[in-house]
């Protein structure tokens, strides 16, 4: 069969929703948390030189950017319908799934959704500014995060995240850390502030800006762009490769300080109330009494920006509701069973590396306008998923900031 009778059967069968095979991503330079329900064997099953899995990507069109050695397909979504497998970048096509206007308006999803999972915390780094990442052929990243509960049942050894700098920081203070690197610790964190982390909550982390992300387990809906750079030397006593501070700076500019900082959006770096600014507490979709009545709750976890947006919805126990939304968007699971549409879907406890699960879906532009309606048959466990939604998502307009 064809990728697109495939497709077409798919969503025929799933009247509007499509399966996805879970899609995971390592990082050599970091150590995986072990929070993701992935098997204990199976953290280095791509190859102890190729990193541990710390990663979960959801709905991806995009192929990770993970060096010499990475597999074609590594980051890239697969529907799965009936043991057949197909890119969901190659289902895009047309439009079927995401609606004619979108597709001419961005062309795809564009949206990149993940967990990602860490014994300890991430380099101080930043995500390319798009003037910056256009340099190298890529995208400038804004991202966004939230920290699930149900994954967060330990910390792990630093649930707290430096963000930007210190009001008061200069270029040249900067500058002198990059000059630093094969010295040791370079001392960049020195000029950060870190904000504890707190399950249930969110942050919103602009291109350009510093973070160096804690051990929670963060679901990270983001621009689909793997451009980064690292300006941390070293971490947990680990040196981080200079290499990976000028990934995506073009070639000739690789030993300019200049530049490298220039990619820095200085004013939001050093804003003296960022925490005010940029921190995400849950905002209901819809007055909280009638949503209880109804059996539900769903509330915005990623919002502000206007090419990304993210919900978490839950369904009390024994009740079944029909939601629309007036985008299509991919869904994670993170608690509980039941059915969404014609798909039975349940949270696993475990997770073999390779192993189909039941807790990924991507919902068509036709069956979130339609409206799906999800069932939780438990006596006693709420149902808990999150829907990410890429560019242009009319239902998160009126939160978007400038």
């Amino acid at each position: 069969m064809s990728v697109k009778e495939i497709v077409g059967e798919a969503l025929r069968e799933g009247e509007g929703l499509l399966r996805l095979a879970p899609c995971w991503v390592p990082r050599s330079f970091l150590v995986p948390g072990g929070r993701l329900k992935l098997h204990p064997g199976d953290l280095y099953a791509l190859g102890a030189q190729r990193g541990g899995i710390d990663e979960r990507w959801f709905s991806s069109t995009t192929p990770a950017d993970n060096g010499p050695g990475t597999p074609a397909d590594e980051g890239l979504s697969y529907i799965d319908w009936r043991g057949k497998r197909v890119l969901l970048r190659d289902a895009e096509i047309g439009d079927s799934l995401l609606g004619a206007d979108a597709m001419r308006q961005h062309g795809g999803f564009n949206v990149l959704a993940k967990f990602f999972d860490n014994l300890g915390p991430i380099p101080h780094h930043m995500h390319q500014m798009e003037e910056h990442a256009k340099r190298v052929g890529r995208k400038g990243k804004p991202e966004s995060y939230y920290f699930p509960p149900q994954y967060n049942f330990a910390g792990n050894l630093f649930p707290h995240t430096y963000m930007g700098l210190e009001p008061g920081t200069t270029k040249a203070d900067v500058i002198g850390c990059l000059e630093r690197w094969e010295r040791g610790d370079n001392g960049i964190l020195d000029l950060a502030k870190a904000y504890r982390l707190e399950p249930g909550t969110g942050w919103f982390v602009d291109a350009g800006v510093l973070h160096a992300p804690g051990s929670l387990v963060t679901y990270e809906p983001q621009v689909n762009s793997d451009v980064f750079g690292m300006f941390q030397s070293m971490v947990d006593n680990r040196p981080v490769p200079r290499s990976l501070l000028v990934k995506d700076v073009p070639p000739e500019l690789a030993h300019d300080l200049d530049y490298i900082v220039s990619m820095l959006d200085w004013e939001k770096n050093v804003d003296p109330e960022f925490g005010k600014h940029n921190k995400r507490f849950p905002v209901p979709v819809a007055d909280e009494a009638e949503m209880k009545e109804k059996g539900y709750r769903e509330v915005w976890v990623s919002y502000g920006s206007a090419q990304f947006s993210a919900k978490e919805l839950t369904v009390r126990p024994g009740r079944s509701v029909v939601v629309v939304d007036r985008a299509a968007y991919g869904l994670i699971l993170t608690q509980g069973r039941g059915r969404i549409g014609p798909l039975e879907v349940e949270t696993p406890s475990m997770i073999r590396f390779g192993e189909m699960t039941a807790d990924e879906a991507f919902v068509s532009l036709g069956a979130a306008t339609a409206g799906v309606r999800i069932v939780n048959p438990s006596a006693c466990e709420n149902l808990v998923m999150l829907k990410h939604f890429g560019p242009g998502n009319p239902d998160a307009a009126h939160l978007i900031r400038a």
